[in-house]
């Protein structure tokens, strides 16, 4: 079969270790989107920094961001759909913080929102190599509760910490008193979003939007927050780095982000 939609989650899948798309992937990318395959970034990250990747890929298409919580016209400039967290969860979020030695980020509107330096500092260490245009909106404030009035929209919290037990048990309660989405992005950071938001069903309203269905989707992922789209596309396939649970249910393993495993399925699946 040859797939019509190319799904790419970015940190690594598409990107390598420090954050850069292989050249082979690039060179198939875009003889995929020459011959009329749409390509599309589906990623937990906030828009505003996706931005140098969104330029080297040169794409037309809307990202799919944070989790699925939105989908940002580019070309436009605009969110086109979207389910944010509302302001009484996102209180109610901030509250339980309080008593714990989690960092935490919140994404809205357009910036992400910090209160320690230390949660986003690689952010800011890969923000510092960027030209000045294409760096990320980071903000430091001093009260999480008194910036989220500010904005009009929350996307999402990002939680770190070295203590993944602290954050297991966080998340559990999370999920448990207050019902939110709470998916497991990285090694050592759990994403709470909006109860229903996903990759998979973000994709999915937009792929059905183009006169198109699941089964015309070829998607790559490496982490529990990609399964929703790797589960449910045509054909879904894990990168080698990604977690043993993932490899397991992806219909297909490449290899690992540092290598152009990428580049070797779509030549076989797609070109």
């Amino acid at each position: 079969m040859s797939y019509r939609v190319i799904a790419l989650d970015l940190d690594g899948t598409l990107l390598d270790n420090q954050k850069r798309i292989l050249p082979e992937s690039l060179e198939v990318l875009q003889q995929a989107r020459q011959q009329g395959v749409k390509v599309l970034i589906v990623t937990g990250r906030h828009h505003v920094a996706i931005r140098p990747f969104y330029q080297a890929l040169e794409l037309d298409t809307p990202a799919i961001c944070c989790n699925g919580t939105y989908l940002y016209d580019y070309l436009g400039k605009k969110v086109i759909e979207s389910d944010p967290l509302t302001t009484d969860a996102a209180s109610q979020i901030i509250q339980r913080l309080a008593d714990t030695n989690i960092h935490r980020l919140m994404y809205v509107d357009d910036a992400m929102l910090y209160d320690n330096q230390e949660t986003i500092a690689r952010t800011l260490q890969w923000s510092n190599t960027l030209p000045v245009d294409l760096r990320p909106n980071l903000l430091q404030v001093d009260d999480f509760n008194q910036a989220m009035h500010d904005y009009k929209s929350i996307w999402k919290f990002a939680l770190t910490t070295p203590d993944r037990n602290e954050l297991h048990e966080f998340t559990q309660s999370i999920e448990k008193d207050l019902g939110l989405e709470c998916e497991w992005s990285w090694e050592d950071q759990v994403d709470i979003a909006q109860s229903g938001n996903s990759k998979g069903k973000r994709l999915k309203r937009w792929v059905e939007s183009q006169g198109l269905s699941m089964q015309d989707v070829l998607a790559f992922g490496d982490n529990f927050n990609d399964l929703s789209m790797l589960t449910t596309a045509g054909l879904g396939v894990a990168m080698g780095n990604a977690v043993d649970e993932i490899k397991q249910q992806a219909a297909l393993v490449t290899r690992d982000n540092t290598q152009p495993g990428i580049a070797e399925v779509i030549r076989k699946y797609v070109l």
